[in-house]
């Protein structure tokens, strides 16, 4: 498993900056949360760190690599589970995530056998079957993190996804979360909720585009 290190990175668009001069590392079977008001730039620095978003200065390293682009973050096993889900709306719960796993090399019986557990770990066995349209805000939500975590990266990257989620499933979710921390990967979760938060191992809070590491007690 890789480290993921933001070193020195500043961050915007069409030359307003966002985020100045950021630097952490996200270390294999650790969460770290990263917070801050709406508009902060949690999005934006998660973008960066899948290769989405080439910064303005400073880099974004996996192990001793520059992460070039999201093909290239891609190929080092970084996943993202967007805030706005990314599923193709015409499609199952299941194809969403079935589609996902088939084009990383699984065979279609194993990556339904894979689906078919990731739906279930987050109580989504019934809506399997459902276009992503018929279902609700938290269920697609919940959807686009299965597809996540059945990708089994060295890296997820999860941007508010448990926005919509009653307590019940957000607690589902963050067990998930630790479980895939437990394989050894590395997991950044953007989230607003400060109780989320505390269930991370560190955090990044963001404001006024300055970035600053919160201990522990």
């Amino acid at each position: 498993m890789s480290l993921l290190h933001v070193d020195g990175v500043t961050l915007g668009y069409n030359g307003d900056q966002v985020l100045r001069d950021v630097t952490v590392a996200a270390s294999p079977g650790r969460i770290l949360a990263v917070t801050g008001p709406s508009g902060a730039g949690k999005t934006t620095l998660l973008h960066a760190m899948a290769g989405l978003l080439r910064p303005i200065a400073g880099e974004v390293r996996i192990g001793d690599e520059p992460v070039r682009d999201r093909d290239h973050a891609v190929s080092r096993r970084i996943v993202l589970a967007p805030q706005e889900n990314g599923l193709a709306a015409i499609l199952t719960a299941a194809e969403n995530v079935q589609v996902a796993l088939m084009a990383v090399g699984l065979r279609p019986p194993d990556a339904r056998a894979s689906t078919a557990t990731a739906l279930a770990a987050l109580g989504l066995t019934e809506q399997a079957g459902q276009l992503v349209e018929e279902l609700s805000g938290g269920q697609q939500q919940r959807t686009a993190l299965a597809r996540a975590l059945a990708l089994a990266g060295d890296v997820l990257l999860a941007d508010e996804v448990t926005s919509e989620l009653d307590a019940v499933n957000r607690q589902r979710v963050l067990e998930r979360l630790r479980a895939e921390a437990d394989r050894g990967a590395a997991v950044v979760f953007a989230t607003h909720d400060a109780e989320a938060a505390a269930f991370c191992d560190a955090e990044l809070h963001l404001r006024d585009g300055v970035a600053e590491v919160l201990t522990r007690a």
